[in-house]
This record gives C-alpha cells, sequence and structure tokens, in this order.
C-alpha cells in the first residue's frame, strides 16, 4: 500500500518525511526495523553513576538557553528539580526544546555525566508512570522525530495487522517455532519486553536468510536456461606467450583464478564466475588474459567500469598489454563527442573493435556487438540481473566474469555470492609493501603536518580525501571545495593542490589527473572517485578526513591508492567522532593491512549492505541477519531454500516463492 492511501490518512508533510528516507509504501516501512531500544532504568538519583543510562521524571526550575555552534548543531541547556535535586540539563539538536515551560514535568532518558549534570537524549511530556518499558529508536533523517516514525508504523500495523499474512511455509514455523508474520512485525516495531525482541530477530532473521538463497538460486537457474554454449576454441600457447613476456611474474594465485576461467570458456557451460582479492593483487590482468582468449576464439569481450576513471584506466592498460598482439581495444564512456562515440559503435557492430571498455554506456540499446563472447564487469558496477538480460541480448551464450576488490572468506563468498562460482586471489606481488596507517581523533592533520611535509619534500604526492563536494547544511563533513581552497594557502607557493570529484566533466576530470600522473599537481583533494582507478606510483601519502564516514573496506580500497609502487605508503585517518564502534572499526585499519580480515570484520561489525553496496546479484540485503553470527540460522535457510526449489509446486511454498519472484523483478529495474 503506498502511503499517499486515504486510509493511512497521513499528512502531506509526514509522508514527504518518509520519502527523504526512501520509504514509500507500507512493506518498506514496516521493514524499517529500529537500530536500538531505550529501556527504562529508573533508579533513584542517589544510586547513579557517571556514564549510567538514566530515566528520570522531573519539573523544569529554569529557562532555556539554546546555542548554535558548528554548521547547523544546537545546544539547549535548562535545570530540571527531582527528588530534591537540582540538574543541569543538556540535550544536542532539539531546537524545539526551547518551547519548553517553567514548572513543566518531562520525563528525561540521557547519560548521567557526574556532579547533577545530565546529557539527556530524548524527552518528553508524559508521566514516568505511563512510559513504555521498551522504546524502539529508529535510523532517520535530519528534522524527523522519532515520535512521527513510531506513530506512522503503529498506523500502519494497526490498519493492516489482520490482513498481514505468512510468508514462510506453515511446516517451517511450527518445527522452528517461529512466530507468525504479523506477530513479529508487532514485537520488534511494539515490544513489551526485550524477550519479544529477541524472539522477533529469531523469525526475521531466519526470513530474510531464506528469502535470500531462494533468491539467488532463482537467478542461478534463470542464467542456466538453455544450459549449454559452443566451447570457445583458442590457441593457449598465444596465451602462455602473453604471460611470458611480462615484465614480471604472476603470482600462482593469479595463473590458478585464470586456468579456472580458461577452464569454463573451453567448456559448454556459460560462466559466471567471481575473481576476488586485495586492492593490488593483479585481478585486472587475470581478466586481460580472459578478454585475450576471447579474441583468440574469434568473439569480442567487454570491460565495464563503473566510473570514467576507472574505464579510461582499464583502456590504457589493455592497449599497452594487448596492441602489441594484434587486438584493437575501443573505449565508450558518455563523454565523448558524437563523432567518437559514431566510430566506437561501427567498430563494434563491424567487428573490428575486438574489446570494448566502457561504463554503464555499453548497456545502451545501440551498442551492438558484431560477436560477443565475454563480458567483464567490476562489483562496484551495480551488476543487476536486468544488467546480465541486457548484456545476454547483445550475443549468444555470453560468459561472464565478475571482479570484487571486497574479498572475504570463501565460506562467506559462497553465501553471499550464492549465484556465482569463485576464484580467490590471496598472493600478492612481489615488492609492495603494508601502507603504513596511524589514527588521529581530530579532524584535522596538525599534529603530523611536518611528517606530511617531508613526503612531498622528498618529492612524492599525497591525496586528501574528503566525504562530501561542497558545504551543505545537510551534511556535517569537511568539504573537498573548501579543503582545496585552504591547502592551497598552507603549501604555496612551493606545492600545487588539485581538487576533483564526481561533480565535474569528463573533461576537467582527465585534466586534473593527467596533471597529478605527471606531477603538475602535487597534492589531489578528492571525493572517493579515486577509491579506484587512479595508478599514480609516486603518491604514497593519504589524508581522509571524517574517516568514520567511511566503511573499513572504503578505506582499505581508498589506501590501495598508494600502494603502487614499491615505496612505503603513509595513511593518515582524521576523525573528532567519539563513538566506540566507529574508532574500533579504525583502529583495525591501523593494525591490518589484510583485505580479507577487514572484509570479515566490516561484514561483522555493518553488515553486507553496507560494505558491498548492492551486490551483483541483485538479492536482498540482510537487515537483521548477520553474515559472521548467525551460522546455524544461514545453514538452516539454506537447506530449506534447496527444499522449496526442488518442490515449487508444494502449496505452502507458493507465498514465498511468489515474494522472492517479485523482489528479483523490483531489483532488477535499477539498471544503470
Amino acid at each position: 500500500m503506498r502511503l499517499e492511501d486515504k486510509q493511512l490518512r497521513m499528512t502531506p508533510k509526514r509522508i514527504e518525511a518518509l520519502h527523504a528516507m526512501g520509504i514509500f509504501d507500507t512493506h518498506q516501512l514496516l521493514s524499517w526495523y529500529p537500530f536500538r531500544y531505550d529501556t527504562l532504568n529508573a533508579v533513584p538519583i542517589a544510586q547513579w553513576k557517571p556514564k549510567d543510562k538514566v530515566t528520570v521524571q522531573a519539573e523544569v526550575i529554569s529557562a532555556v538557553r539554546s546555542f548554535h555552534f558548528g554548521r547547523n548543531r544546537t545546544v539547549s541547556n535548562f535545570d530540571v528539580m527531582c527528588e530534591d535535586t537540582v540538574l543541569h540539563v543538556s540535550i544536542f539538536n532539539r531546537p524545539w526544546a526551547k518551547s519548553l515551560a517553567l514548572n513543566q514535568v518531562l520525563t528525561i532518558s540521557g547519560i548521567y555525566q557526574g556532579k547533577d549534570k545530565l546529557t539527556a537524549i530524548t524527552y518528553n511530556t508524559r508521566p514516568l508512570s505511563e512510559q513504555e518499558a521498551v522504546t524502539p529508536v529508529y535510523s532517520v533523517k535530519a528534522g524527523i522525530q522519532q515520535r512521527t516514525i513510531r506513530d506512522c508504523i503503529k498506523r500502519v500495523l494497526e490498519l493492516q495487522y489482520s490482513s498481514i499474512d505468512d510468508l514462510l511455509p506453515a511446516s517451517y514455523v511450527k518445527e522452528y517455532r517461529l512466530l507468525h508474520y504479523r506477530d513479529a512485525l508487532r514485537m520488534i516495531h511494539m515490544p513489551k519486553t526485550m524477550e519479544e525482541v529477541k524472539a522477533s530477530y529469531r523469525t526475521l532473521k531466519y526470513q530474510e536468510f531464506l528469502e535470500f538463497f531462494l533468491s539467488v538460486m532463482m537467478m542461478r537457474a534463470e542464467s542456466q536456461q538453455g544450459i549449454g554454449k559452443t566451447p570457445r576454441k583458442f590457441d593457449q600457447h598465444k596465451i602462455d606467450e602473453l604471460i611470458s613476456s611480462l615484465p614480471f611474474e604472476m603470482t600462482p594465485d593469479q595463473l590458478t583464478a585464470l586456468d579456472d576461467i580458461l577452464n569454463d570458456m573451453r567448456s559448454t557451460k556459460i560462466m559466471y564466475r567471481l575473481v576476488q582479492g586485495d586492492v593490488g593483487c593483479g585481478k585486472t590482468l587475470v581478466a586481460a588474459c580472459a578478454l585475450y582468449a576471447c579474441v583468440l576464439a574469434g568473439d569480442q569481450g567487454a570491460l565495464l567500469a563503473p566510473t570514467e576513471i576507472l574505464a579510461r584506466q582499464h583502456y590504457a592498460s589493455l592497449t599497452e598489454l594487448l596492441s602489441n598482439h594484434g587486438v584493437k581495444i575501443g573505449l565508450l564512456y558518455s563523454g565523448m563527442s558524437s563523432e567518437e562515440t559514431d566510430a566506437v559503435l561501427s567498430g563494434c557492430l563491424d567487428g573490428s573493435i575486438d574489446i570494448l571498455v566502457g561504463t554503464h554506456s555499453i548497456l545502451q540499446d545501440r551498442v551492438k556487438f558484431h560477436k560477443l563472447g565475454l563480458v567483464t564487469a567490476d562489483e562496484q558496477q551495480r551488476f543487476g540481473v536486468e544488467q546480465r538480460r541486457a548484456l545476454r541480448e547483445k550475443g549468444k551464450r555470453v560468459d561472464f566474469l565478475l571482479m570484487s576488490a571486497t574479498p572475504i572468506p570463501r565460506t562467506l563468498a559462497s553465501t553471499l555470492y550464492g549465484d556465482m562460482d569463485i576464484s580467490t586471489i590471496e598472493t600478492m606481488p612481489k615488492g609492495r609493501k603494508p601502507v603504513h596507517t596511524v589514527l588521529i581523533k581530530e579532524n584535522s592533520f596538525r599534529s603530523v603536518l611536518p611528517e606530511v611535509r617531508s613526503l612531498l619534500d622528498q618529492g612524492h604526492q599525497l591525496y586528501v580525501i574528503c566525504a562530501a563536494v561542497e558545504e551543505s547544511e545537510d551534511y556535517d563533513a569537511r568539504n573537498a571545495e573548501k579543503t582545496a581552497e585552504s591547502l592551497q594557502k598552507l603549501f604555496a607557493p612551493q606545492y600545487r593542490v588539485g581538487l576533483l570529484h564526481g561533480r565535474m566533466s569528463s573533461q576537467e576530470k582527465q585534466d586534473v589527473m593527467n596533471e597529478f600522473a605527471d606531477n603538475k599537481i602535487q597534492v589531489l583533494v578528492s571525493t572517493t572517485v579515486v577509491e579506484v582507478g587512479m595508478n599514480v606510483v609516486n603518491a604514497t601519502g593519504m589524508i581522509v578526513y571524517d574517516a568514520d564516514r567511511f566503511g573499513m573496506s572504503q578505506l582499505h580500497q581508498l589506501r590501495g591508492r598508494i600502494q603502487r609502487g614499491s615505496c612505503q605508503g603513509e595513511c593518515w585517518l582524521l576523525t573528532d567522532s567519539e563513538d566506540e564502534k566507529a574508532l574500533k572499526r579504525l583502529d583495525i585499519l591501523t593494525k591490518s593491512a589484510n583485505g580479507f580480515e577487514i572484509s570479515y570484520e566490516d561484514l561483522r561489525l555493518r553488515g553486507p549492505g553496507d560494505i558491498l553496496g548492492t551486490r551483483q546479484s541483485g538479492a536482498s540485503d540482510f537487515i537483521l541477519g548477520n553474515l559472521v553470527e548467525d551460522t546455524r540460522i544461514i545453514n538452516q535457510a539454506r537447506k530449506d531454500a534447496e527444499t522449496v526449489m526442488a518442490h515449487p509446486e508444494t502449496s505452502e511454498y507458493q507465498a514465498i516463492l511468489q515474494a522472492v519472484r517479485l523482489l528479483n523483478e523490483h531489483n532488477a529495474s535499477y539498471a544503470d
């Protein structure tokens, strides 16, 4: 049901607020689960200890004093009386607190700081006796109150409760003692006790995993429809000659991964394989060898990149590697002139271009191949069901090869990428030194300015990464534009500072990257557009502002930019966050340079949706499920999914099968 449905009686303002959070219908709203729960801890003030989370009923005895600080931040201070004690209350970013009246009675929950000081997290005007024992807390955007989303969810549950049917087969609900779907939703959103929360988690986690496994099994079945292709025949000796001509040795894992791919290509099975490995492990070279084999077999290849920067990088490296072997490489991206585009399209159609490198532009209907045989794609290319269909239609029985620089242990990979075969590259090329990473607990690098200057004085170059492009009231983070201005003043006239971000035109981006590559720019201030594709060996330093705003795997990818040569890379992570979880994540990066360990920890701490963005499979993300901690539920859900897929005609399986089909169709619609 859409939020605009008159039965819900939601005001336009509430609907607009929910839309801003990406919530457009009642299913999405009911799936917006709380990220934590506040429980009532109402004990006498005499028993309070500093850092205790407490709840108290008190009377306002002073005017509210509000102050603005930073960008769009406020703090409100006022005094309350409770148990003959005057408490000094502070609450952040609640500008409406200034409307509190003298003698007003409040129930306040917050953290006791000692010396009669209380930092409030929330307050309301109901007496303590009327407070819920367990209060859900939701992730919301600025300006949306917790009460608003709780009221909206309560309204939907009241209206739809009796019509919410079970998706899970009745036999599984009975066997595992699970809740009915409607009861699980009620208990996760409106729990009476924390025991109800735990019971709802158990049911909803199982349902998430069962839906996920059914989703990937359906997609695998679809990609193997009309199974069988004519084996691709190519001269292995020519591939061996290419490998021998390299100025370095390929690692054992690279060679094993390449063997896996070539065996798939030689077989009658359509390849759908993932090559995963750490930053800098040499996945692209493996993909290049596979594309060369495809050309040798008389077919064309396509290489999809998530950004224009990376597409250009791949084009340059493939041209350098394969042009002496009689292979013609083409490049296609949205910023090209119409003449250039027409020439590339013509070359693809008549077969004179052997390998086409490009962004999602390759997916357009006007791009037609003479004989497409292999598509390789980067994980970040949101390579979903619809993209597969679009590319499959561009050739007959096309093989697919996907690359991921977010490597995870094989057992987890088989869960997360359930519809693919997997090759893993763990060994790194010789001579690569791990990046030395330092965590600085302030959003400034003044404490390490001498080290930064020393790096530049030695002739090396520096990346400076910002979370935002420009100043924004809605996003309180260091922005690239102002940072570039201030750093130019700091380093002038000795060093030149450049600016790079996704809003620049193709030519502007290319000009900046060329100047950085030629060392005409020594300090490059950028957003995460440099996360993939930048390959400047002389750049050995990186500063990341607001590092707590990035995932561990993303930071590991970023620092991979300064690990391209044999010199020691130096990375400084800056944050003024006091969030313990965020600091723990960042601390792991200072201790580990292993992408597998980092991705594993990221999965454990944040979940797959955060670390992988939109997965290739297009299957649903896990909201509650944790791949690391929920192995028992995962294993059972996988077995049950196999049973359901083996007997799709069974009546009790129809509800969940239909739900997953609709989910897959929905996820297929995000083709770029």
